[in-house]
């Protein structure tokens, strides 16, 4: 078989089927995605907690390092979800012994924020910067806008976590379906139960890959040629690399987090609700670990109440308290660079499946 021929690469346009994950909290800088597509593959940006004129600036950006095509991730938002005024409260209580320790005078509480006004907001910017690429995670937007976007030749990515999600996907009108199996890094994009969505990639590629037509690419643990031509064997026609690229150097993860990710082994990495309420895997820590058993308020919430103590402790170099997504191949991440790594994927896939 000839690896890098096939639905997906005819469809964006690209060399090879190769995505790098759209990693949001500012690990997808414009250089990152622009030498992952200029390198054959498809870079991605991690938008869902970006302003507008945030996102507007780096596909600019990114326009001007690459002519090649890149995809652009927004986060379904959730319009049921809320707490009640008892449980913010005793969640702040709980918050407040690590932002002492952090030094920080405020108890930690919850910022008035319009995530659907944001969704529409930076929808706006995609539709009129004519992205090549879109992708969504977290659920399924309307109809009218998936037709919007199609309608200006946008491809549309969605995420499953499982064969419903993946069907009704298809149903919805995506091009193509990124399965993500349980061994990936960050959050779980799963919008069906939870407990659905955490099946491995072994088991849930061949099964999506039966039950839809579209093209799928495989994520989920994957770091090297061997994670990506075992998908390809298992039905995938594409694969998407999230930690791997984390530990390149054109990554936006901060220094601390990286060496975290590459000190860490195989079984240091857990799935956990405690810094966004979304169930999301990382490296397990001492803030993983003393918040084991508190109900978390649900996403993005709990994201939003977490989210000075993170930033305070990665300006203070306190690692324990910083979430550090991760995938369960976290033993297999290498400090290089984006062209170093493709080439390595690259030349080690074509040999284990151009034959």
């Amino acid at each position: 078989m000839v690896w890098n021929r096939n639905s997906i690469t005819a469809m964006l346009g690209i060399k090879y089927p190769v995505f790098q994950a759209p990693m949001a909290g500012g690990m997808t800088t414009p250089q990152l995605i622009s030498e992952v597509s200029n390198c054959g593959g498809l870079g991605n940006m991690g938008a869902g907690y970006m302003s507008p004129e945030e996102i507007r600036e780096d596909i600019k950006q990114i326009r001007k390092l690459t002519d090649r095509p890149f995809g652009v991730n927004l986060f379904v938002p959730d319009l049921d979800v809320s707490a009640n005024a008892d449980d913010i409260s005793s969640m702040g209580n709980v918050l407040e012994r690590f932002s002492s320790e952090l030094g920080m005078e405020e108890k930690p509480s919850l910022p008035e924020k319009d995530y659907a006004a944001l969704y529409r907001k930076q929808l706006v910017v995609l539709m009129e910067e004519r992205v090549p690429v879109c992708s969504f995670t977290f659920g399924i937007p309307d109809s009218a806008i998936i037709s919007e976007l199609k309608k200006q030749g946008t491809i549309i990515i969605g995420t499953a976590t499982n064969v419903k999600e993946a069907v009704e996907w298809e149903e919805a009108g995506a091009d193509i379906i990124v399965v993500q199996g349980s061994e990936a890094g960050g959050h779980r994009g799963t919008f069906h139960r939870v407990e659905s969505g955490m099946i491995g990639s072994m088991a849930l590629i061949p099964q999506v890959a039966d039950a839809v037509s579209c093209p799928v690419a495989a994520a989920g643990g994957i770091m090297d040629s061997r994670g990506i031509a075992a998908a390809m064997m298992l039905g995938a026609a594409g694969a998407q690399l999230g930690t791997a690229f984390l530990t390149c150097r054109e990554s936006g993860a901060h220094s601390l987090y990286k060496q975290a990710l590459l000190n860490a082994r195989e079984d240091q990495t857990d799935v956990t609700k405690a810094f966004s309420g979304k169930p999301a895997r990382g490296i397990r820590n001492r803030f993983m670990d003393e918040m084991k058993g508190r109900q978390a308020l649900p996403y993005p919430l709990q994201n939003d109440m977490t989210a000075p103590i993170r930033k305070q402790a990665a300006k203070l170099e306190r690692p324990e308290f910083m979430s550090l997504w991760a995938g369960q191949g976290v033993g297999m991440a290498e400090e290089v660079t984006v062209k170093e790594l493709m080439i390595k994927l690259v030349k080690g896939t074509e040999a284990l499946l151009d034959k």
